[in-house]
């Protein structure tokens, strides 16, 4: 990676010039500007490789100006320091431009990175190509009706939205390539479209388009042979018209709302097709017809079939020797019948999870990706696993009935990513090897099981784990000192163990800990001591990123694996003694659950720090205590479990911030005082206070009264100023007729009061040196007396 090259301008009759990805960094040379007899230019670069070029000085319109020849501009990747406005103004005096790629454009003015495509675009008499994919644009697309010479429109990968009907498709007859992809259109797709005489690919995926794709027989074009409108709202019949289309190789009408019946057999004419995704809909796909197995498809390399009613596989498939990919996911498969025989040492990708499969596990010994989860296999785990799977990133064999034990050989699968066995009836120990391959690790799901011994402590410093999941099993002594090093951690989960250890004594230290932490699940084990600050400061995950956008709901993946295998992570949490299972587990989304250990001394502080926490379950402990009045910070809070402690003290007032508390628990604690009135938590049941001898108010039948005796507690120095707001308000008009007397002992004992009320008496006379509430209200004789006050904080009230 070196700088750009000066005295480009030297090179004047330069008619090309290419310095895509050819390694240079920093800020693009203002010489290229003199290069006036420029036709072609490209400047692009990949920016998942390498760092983005500079267009700050000189800027897009000084480069540019004066290369009015230009008639190919390529500008991928390129950081520009202009708004849209200024970059749009900047290219106008190209008039002769024909190639424009700004696709993955990165502005440096986060001011302006979102917004509509300028009309400026439509207006190049010449313009044959014009790429602006990744560009955060938004907003309706504008008619490019004019731009008759386009030949490739690509927008895709924005946040376009609204109808592409503003475009008379019919008359831009020269276009070859339409790509409006992952955005936000919606409506109908124009039938015109479908019969632009040069088009060949049309990618319309990923949007929200409905409506029914018209009958086009003998109309689309006859060169077509892309055609991608999956991940859309589309409905009715299968368009017959495709099976026309004979120079198609890619066909995807997946995860829409498509009904009917589809022949597989009609398939044959389409001999050139490379990939066909027919997955998620309501159809059935008939692969029973007779003389099917007559049917070939020779170029066929990947084949998407998931949810389509299948009940046996499709027998075109034993004439298949190069098929990557197959997915024949959520259908109704029993056994594997010869067809996938005579394919596994081909295919890289199979996904069959969701069937009803048993017998012998397959083992692909080609397979990258291997997906078994929900099926019936009962069967052990071979021997040797690992060497049949020396190339996969992938495997999942959840939600089955395996025995036996996990076999060391799956430590040789060196590339492996994800490795998922949860929720089987796998037995003893975890070899240790597991632990130290987490240099490619990033999942590793043993979660409900039967499996023993402890948990391996030879986590290396490049430790790459996201996902931890040990739950529900019988593993054993202490958590792992180098557990620490895994710092990418998002989900760590080793409840429902026989863990014996203190809160993990070895991250009290760490100065930087798990930054990534979203999920800590410790409950129901043997865990002791107090919890330590330290440790709890690092998790910066639970707190909130004010700069990140959440409007739109994502869920917690691992999705930096170096496969680019996206793996959706599922727990079971417990809330209000629900035990639910979360399959999508939003992104915000913080937990922790540390409840029915042996926990003890106060709970932290630092804890109401973790605004973005959305359940904490701390019950069942020996926690003591006040409740941190800094948990009235949590305000994403929806579930909050403090019962079965021995925990004192009143309930905050700060709780009445937690708009979105629904299931608070503080029961069977030692809680006193009276429940916060005008907040919510007067609207919940009495169960969740019951059990506090001394606490009071609604929903509990318990009236707040005379404050009952008092018990030993720590000194006031100690504890602080604590205001028992019901109990300081004392009715004593029927106690003494001795006013006088009253009177003087009030003077006296008085004198640190934060809070007094004498209502409805006819008391006179006092000196509350410190009193920050006063009401006198129904005493006709405060009146008529001098009452000396010596702080001006006195709050009067007498009604």
């Amino acid at each position: 990676m070196t700088a750009f090259p000066t005295r480009f301008d030297k090179l004047e009759n330069l008619r090309y010039l290419n310095l895509s990805e050819a390694g240079f960094t920093g800020q693009i040379p203002i010489e290229i500007s003199r290069l006036t007899r420029l036709v072609t230019l490209d400047l692009s670069i990949d920016t998942l490789f390498r760092t983005p070029l500079k267009l700050e000085k000189p800027n897009l319109k000084t480069l540019v100006q004066n290369l009015t020849k230009l008639r190919i501009l390529y500008l991928y990747g390129v950081n520009i320091s202009a708004m849209g406005n200024e970059w749009c103004q900047a290219l106008s005096p190209l008039t002769e431009l024909q190639v424009l790629s700004m696709s993955d454009l990165i502005r440096l003015d986060r001011n302006n990175l979102s917004g509509l495509i300028p009309q400026f675009f439509t207006k190049f008499p010449n313009l044959t190509c014009l790429s602006l994919s990744s560009v955060n644009f938004s907003g309706p697309i504008p008619s490019f009706s004019s731009s008759i010479n386009l030949r490739d429109l690509i927008l895709a990968l924005n946040q376009l939205n609204g109808t592409i009907h503003s475009t008379d498709w019919s008359g831009l007859s020269k276009l070859e390539i339409i790509g409006l992809g992952n955005n936000k259109l919606s409506g109908t797709i124009p039938p015109t479209l479908f019969g632009i005489p040069s088009l060949r690919t049309l990618s319309l995926s990923h949007n929200q388009f409905n409506g029914s794709i018209g009958d086009f027989h003998g109309k689309a074009s006859s060169l077509i042979n892309t055609l991608d409108l999956g991940n859309n709202m589309l409905q009715g019949q299968f368009p017959m018209f495709v099976f026309e289309l004979h120079g198609l190789t890619s066909l995807n009408l997946s995860s829409n709302n498509f009904s009917g019946l589809i022949p597989v057999s009609a398939f044959q004419n389409l001999r050139n097709l490379s990939a066909l995704g027919l997955s998620y809909n309501r159809w059935s796909i008939d692969a029973t017809t007779i003389n099917i197995s007559s049917l070939s498809l020779p170029t066929l390399a990947e084949l998407d079939l998931a949810s389509c009613n299948l009940t046996e596989f499709p027998g075109f498939l034993k004439n298949r020797i190069n098929l990557a990919r197959l997915n024949l996911s959520q259908n109704f498969l029993v056994g594997f019948e010869r067809p996938l025989k005579n394919i596994t040492s081909s295919v890289e990708i199979l996904d069959l999870h969701g069937n009803q499969l048993q017998g012998e596990i397959p083992i692909l010994s080609n397979a990258a990706y291997l997906d078994y989860s929900n099926n019936n296999f009962n069967s052990v785990l071979p021997a040797q696993i690992g060497d049949s799977l020396q190339y996969a990133f992938f495997f999942s064999l959840s939600n089955n009935n395996i025995q036996g034990s996990i076999p060391e050989s799956i430590c040789n699968s060196k590339y492996l990513e994800v490795l998922d066995l949860s929720n089987n009836s796998l037995s003893g120990p975890i070899p240790q090897c597991l632990f130290q391959m987490n240099r490619s690790l990033g999942v590793l799901n043993l979660r409900r099981n039967n499996l023993s011994g402890i948990i391996s402590d030879t986590s290396s410093k490049s430790c790459q784990l996201q996902t931890l999941n040990l739950n529900q099993n019988r593993l054993e002594g202490k958590v792992p000192n180098s557990l620490v090093n895994c710092k990418m951690v998002k989900l760590l989960d080793i409840g429902n163990n026989h863990i014996n250890d203190s809160f993990p004594s070895h991250l009290k230290n760490i100065a930087t800990g798990w930054l990534m932490l979203q999920i800590l699940n410790l409950a129901s084990n043997n865990f002791s001591g107090k919890l330590h600050l330290t440790c709890l400061r690092t998790w910066d995950a639970m707190q909130p990123n004010p700069d990140k956008n959440q409007s739109e709901l994502q869920h917690l993946q691992c999705e930096d694996l170096r496969s680019g295998v996206k793996y959706q992570d599922a727990i079971t949490i417990t809330i209000k003694g629900l035990v639910l299972e979360l399959v999508k587990i939003p992104t915000v989304f913080t937990y922790i659950d540390i409840s029915c250990n042996n926990f003890e001394g106060p709970i932290p502080e630092v804890i109401g720090k973790f605004n973005a926490l959305y359940s904490l379950n701390v019950s069942h402990n020996a926690f003591t205590g006040p409740i941190p009045s800094s948990f009235g910070n949590l305000l994403e809070l929806e579930s909050l479990d403090l019962s079965s402690n021995s925990l004192r003290g009143e309930i905050p007032l700060q709780l009445a911030n937690l708009n979105f508390l629904s299931c608070p628990n503080v029961s069977n604690n030692k809680l006193v005082g009276p429940i916060p009135t005008i907040t919510q938590l007067q609207t919940f049941s009495e169960a969740s206070f019951e059990n506090n001898a001394e606490l009071c108010g609604p929903p509990l039948k318990t009236k707040c009264g005379l404050s009952p005796a008092k018990e030993d507690s720590p000194s006031d120095s100690e504890t602080g100023s604590i205001i028992h707001w019901n109990h300081l308000s004392i009715e004593i008009g029927f106690l003494f007729p001795l006013y006088a007397v009253f009177a003087a002992y009030l003077g006296d004992c008085l004198q640190s009061a934060s809070f007094f009320s004498i209502s409805n008496n006819n008391i006179h006379g006092s000196t509350l040196r410190h009193c920050d509430v006063l009401d006198l209200s129904n005493n006709s004789e405060w009146a008529n007396s001098s009452m000396p006050l010596s702080d001006e904080r006195a709050f009067w009230s007498t009604d």
